[in-house]
């Protein structure tokens, strides 16, 4: 089964569906969620991307990401892809919504409207191997310096991402 993500304005307002590989590859707006689990510690729960993903294998990214399927809320979308790839729940809380553009090598371009989520947990996640490589908790403060000395190891949309979630946090 193909899977469908939802397009829409720069209002979040829906305007149809696509296949999810189609709006890649001609770089449509469409809906999309990153969540971000803190443990006690304020560390930041990263996967690893398994190594075959079709777009950025074994880079590092935030604890998930996807796209709302149509009719779910962004809150059900964020648990129910945390439990499939992480196998974990937690209460989340949305915090801001913004677009962002990110050209890939392989000619598909992610251009989301993307819901920004967290949530706390403290325990070892069991992770979907189809899914992710591997996981690791770093502080907020690491994680910022890791990127500045290593860019090339995270997703380009994590690296979008981290900052307004890092700056929004810090206000």
């Amino acid at each position: 089964m193909k899977e469908l993500v939802i397009l829409v304005n720069e209002q979040d307002e829906q305007i149809g569906l696509m296949e999810k590989m189609e709006a890649h590859e001609k770089a449509l707006l469409h809906r999309a969620f990153s969540v971000f689990v803190l443990n006690d510690k304020k560390e930041l729960m990263l996967q690893q991307r398994a190594a075959g993903k079709y777009h950025s294998p074994l880079l590092w990214a935030n604890t998930c990401c996807s796209h709302q399927r149509d009719g779910e809320t962004s809150l059900a979308a964020g648990k129910r892809r945390l439990q499939e790839e992480m196998g974990f729940d937690c209460e989340l809380k949305e915090l801001f919504s913004f677009i962002y553009k990110a050209p890939f090598s392989n000619g598909l371009t992610e251009h989301e409207l993307d819901h920004v989520m967290i949530g706390s947990y403290n325990e070892a996640p069991i992770i979907n191997t189809d899914e992710v490589e591997s996981y690791k908790w770093m502080s907020l403060e690491a994680v910022k310096k890791d990127m500045e000395l290593q860019a090339e190891i995270y997703t380009e949309w994590f690296k979008i991402i981290f900052d307004k979630f890092y700056h929004h946090l810090k206000v």
